[in-house]
């Protein structure tokens, strides 16, 4: 799923405006909740997301380009990671997909220990 808008974190992932309000949707509570709503959407044992600032434009001070949090959610965990990269917004990408990839990896054990 593909939640750019805030309209979609709200509606589909339940996020509750207050906390887009408060924290924005490039944070930490914000990612952690769209993992979790992934889960409970879509069934399943695990739920990723991530929520940045690929660029090339719309960083700013408090979260610059390259400021991306990301999140994985099971039945005994919900683990949230911030990332800052400087790169193109294809290089942010990417890096972003590997890190994603590897806190799956690291989280899977206490996973699949029940």
């Amino acid at each position: 799923m593909v939640a750019y808008s805030n309209e979609v974190k709200k509606a589909q992932l339940g996020v509750p405006q207050e906390t887009l309000a408060r924290h924005g949707a490039v944070s930490e509570e914000t990612v952690r909740l769209m993992a979790e709503g992934v889960r409970r959407l879509l069934n399943t044992d695990i739920g990723v997301a991530t929520s940045g600032i690929a660029g090339p434009d719309g960083g700013t001070p408090e979260k610059p380009v390259g400021t991306i949090w990301l999140a994985y959610a099971d039945a005994h965990q919900t683990v949230a990671r911030k990332i800052s990269y400087n790169k193109t917004r294809l290089l942010n990408i990417e890096y972003t997909t590997l890190q994603v990839l590897n806190l799956i990896r690291q989280s899977l054990p206490a996973a699949v220990e029940e």
